[in-house]
């Protein structure tokens, strides 16, 4: 009889463990670079965000400097670099669920996600920075100016951290939209004052020739660096370090840092 309960466990145990892979459960132990490697594409979540990854209008490529950073990778760890957009606010969502590897997008380091996910060493340097119309450059110099104005952030974004922060932003009406660009359109519309934004996306999305030659950077807000998110223990974050240390080390990180004006970090 004792003999019979213990097989009865046994095959208990074995039906809960089908039902949980059957549900998408992921064996923690398993290795993620081996099976990008077994499936021969790395899935990278990113959103539209120049100079980082986005589609060049005279060419209809599909490029920036971590589109570039990806696939040279990619191409150390012996794989094809796939690219899946998402929403940057479910971005951790998108990870755990394994619809992308990692994400790779400009990503700023902080201890939160540094808490949740395995971070990448950074690569780099980055600064979150006011956008504003022209004409009100230098009111908004002044950051305590902005305490009652409308101001907009990428939802789950750095901007939005830091701006939740800052002692005169809490005191303004922040307002949250699903794509950097949207916030440029919502201070070209007169609907914000201003928006918080990344410097190195600023550097080629306002001013002279673009599409917002009215918008201007009154004043830097926040320093901070970038790095790539994986699923926390990933594996794939050492070999990703691995390939960015030697192409940190041969100078090809550097040459692609300049041909996108960014600078590397430390």
């Amino acid at each position: 009889m004792k003999m019979k309960r213990i097989a009865g466990l046994v095959l208990a145990g074995t039906l809960t463990l089908s039902l949980l892979a059957g549900c998408g459960g992921k064996d923690k132990s398993a290795s993620d670079l081996d099976a990008v490697k077994g499936a021969g594409e790395l899935k990278v979540g990113y959103t539209v965000y120049p100079p980082m990854n986005y589609t060049d209008e005279a060419t209809g490529e599909f490029t920036g400097f971590d589109t570039e950073f990806a696939k040279a990778v990619c191409e150390k760890l012996g794989v094809e670099a796939k690219f899946v957009e998402i929403v940057w606010d479910t971005k951790e969502v998108e990870l755990e669920a394994g619809n992308v590897d990692c994400l790779w997008n400009g990503m700023t380091i902080t201890d939160d996600l540094k808490e949740n996910l395995s971070v990448s060493d950074p690569y780099v340097q980055n600064t979150q920075v006011v956008v504003t119309k022209a004409e009100n450059k230098d009111t908004y110099a002044d950051f305590s100016k902005l305490i009652g104005k409308t101001v907009a952030v990428e939802a789950g974004s750095a901007a939005q951290g830091v701006a939740e922060e800052d002692e005169n932003l809490q005191q303004s009406n922040l307002v949250t939209v699903n794509k950097q660009t949207d916030a440029l359109l919502e201070v070209k519309s007169g609907t914000a004052d201003a928006a918080i934004f990344d410097q190195t996306m600023a550097d080629n999305m306002i001013g002279d020739g673009t599409d917002f030659a009215d918008l201007t950077v009154c004043g830097v807000f926040h320093e901070e660096q970038y790095g790539i998110g994986f699923r926390k223990g990933s594996d794939l974050c050492d070999a990703v370090n691995k390939a960015m240390a030697e192409m940190k080390e041969d100078g090809s990180l550097k040459a692609l840092a300049d041909k996108y004006g960014l600078t590397l970090a430390d």
